[in-house]
């Protein structure tokens, strides 16, 4: 049963608001900011959500998943079901090579904990052919287990096939009674394998107060409302430095790296890609859980550590009331807005009803039906990989399923808007609000011409695509 944590005003729990909204300013002008939770003693003191996010809305977190993986296996061990030294040919033994060589044969549950597998760099698996468990099994090592740091999801991703093949159950189902019921955490949904083993290092979607719970756990030492959920001296271990990361880029990252979770200057957090954070602060008894689409991640821990940490005091602040109150309408007032202009312009009559043709673009050739309205814009693309449809909303944009670039094994729902922000410049917004992902295309109309570019808010690759030539085509719309 979904249950929320206690809410506090901050100053009861010692946390000037003040440096709450310092934060908030801070980490909002990265951009982009898509939610912030902050908990104290317990208590969550701030919380807010850049519309169209939403407290209710899931969101995929990305590498954030590996510590529930980890928190899996530390559960599994509990009950005996393994132990972190146990070698992983003898856990998968039909997944690994017939005659496994001497390294692969030391490799453990405990190094692939802390991506210490000894691969270099880590192997392509995901999104390949075949068995990905098999697949990262025969890849050669490059050092010896335990020797040497490297990043590694794929490593997860077996740790989750263990989980699974030990308890005969997804690891989603192991945690669901486990863990994820007496956090109070409902609706959480995984990618699996074409094998049918969840993802693991990546896929999981859950909500900003799922990941601030998880925090919490952790920063309780796994208790959680008087009961104990993980394995006494688990939360230590898992976020103690196990291996060194002192080779890594950026000071957050050159602190250490333990069972799935990275050790930061203050405290210890959760972690996926375009900052998706769960931030565990022993010394402060505090935890900050931020979902985003942040190209600089490194700047969001910065402005936690600059402007937040020297505002929470061991005793609680003498009421704040118009702190408070700024804090509150700034959280309010926190949105993601497409562009607005003109729903239609002569140029939007003029290419209506036609087709753009585009000869070369990411997809390769392609081209785009464009039927205008009061309303909302109809556009089809038509491109080798298939047809997709989109309806391009412009006093709001309007949900949709539609397949994402950047989540290619599913279609997240995404909010869709069109306008002309110029007499002859199109804007088309996609964002799939159950990712930090977002895409823009401009489209300039010069005559029976076209240039269209596109850009990402994030992205694994280019976040820039284009400009790309064009040219309207007269003709009927497919239907």
């Amino acid at each position: 049963m979904t249950s929320s944590l206690p809410r506090s005003a901050p100053e009861q729990q010692g946390v000037d608001p003040r440096a709450v909204l310092a934060a908030l300013e801070a980490i909002a002008a990265i951009p982009e900011l898509h939610s912030l939770m902050v908990v104290r003693h317990g208590q969550v003191v701030a919380e807010g959500w850049a519309r169209p996010f939403a407290p209710d809305r899931r969101q995929t977190v990305y590498s954030l998943s590996k510590t529930f993986t980890a928190t899996a296996v530390g559960l599994a061990a509990a009950e005996g079901l393994l132990s972190l030294d146990d070698a992983v040919v003898g856990l998968l033994p039909d997944r690994a090579p017939t005659e496994p060589d001497e390294r692969l044969a030391r490799l453990t549950v405990r190094h692939l904990l802390t991506m210490s597998s000894g691969h270099d760099p880590e192997p392509t698996v995901i999104d390949t052919p075949g068995d990905w468990v098999a697949t990262f099994l025969a890849t050669p090592l490059a050092h010896e287990p335990g020797e040497r740091f490297v990043y590694n999801t794929p490593a997860t991703h077996v740790l989750s096939a263990i989980v699974q093949r030990v308890s005969g159950q997804r690891l989603l189902d192991y945690l669901t009674p486990r863990l994820l019921e007496p956090l109070g955490i409902e609706g959480a949904w995984w990618e699996v394998s074409p094998e049918g083993v969840d993802l693991g290092g990546t896929g999981l979607s859950i909500t900003t107060e799922d990941a601030a719970k998880l925090g919490l756990l952790y920063l309780q030492d796994g208790m959680w409302e008087g009961r104990r959920v993980l394995p006494e001296g688990w939360a230590a271990q898992a976020g103690a430095a196990q291996v060194s990361t002192a080779h890594w880029e950026g000071v957050d990252w050159q602190q250490g790296y333990g069972f799935q979770m990275w050790r930061s200057q203050h405290g210890f957090r959760a972690d996926g890609a375009f900052g998706q954070f769960s931030l565990v602060l022993p010394d402060q008894d505090a935890v900050v859980a931020v979902t985003g689409g942040f190209r600089d991640t490194g700047a969001v821990l910065d402005a936690v550590w600059t402007h937040l940490l020297p505002g929470l005091h061991d005793e609680p602040l003498a009421a704040d009331d118009e702190g408070r109150a700024a804090l509150e309408a700034r959280l309010a007032a926190l949105r993601l807005d497409p562009p607005t202009g003109e729903a239609v312009t002569a140029a939007a009559r003029r290419i209506s009803g036609s087709v753009i043709v585009l000869d070369t673009s990411p997809l390769g050739p392609l081209s785009v039906s464009f039927v205008a309205g009061a309303e909302a814009d109809d556009l089809v693309v038509h491109a080798a990989a298939g047809d997709a449809t989109l309806r391009a909303g412009h006093a709001e944009p309007i949900a949709q399923q539609v397949t994402s670039v950047f989540e290619r094994r599913h279609s997240p729902e995404a909010l869709v808007s069109g306008t002309w922000t110029a007499a002859d410049h199109y804007v088309l917004t996609v964002r799939w609000v159950e990712t930090p992902h977002a895409l823009t295309v401009d489209v300039d109309v010069d005559g029976d011409r076209v240039v269209v570019a596109a850009r990402a808010n994030v992205s694994f690759g280019p976040t820039e695509l284009g400009p790309f030539a064009g040219r309207v085509v007269a003709g009927s719309v497919p239907a």
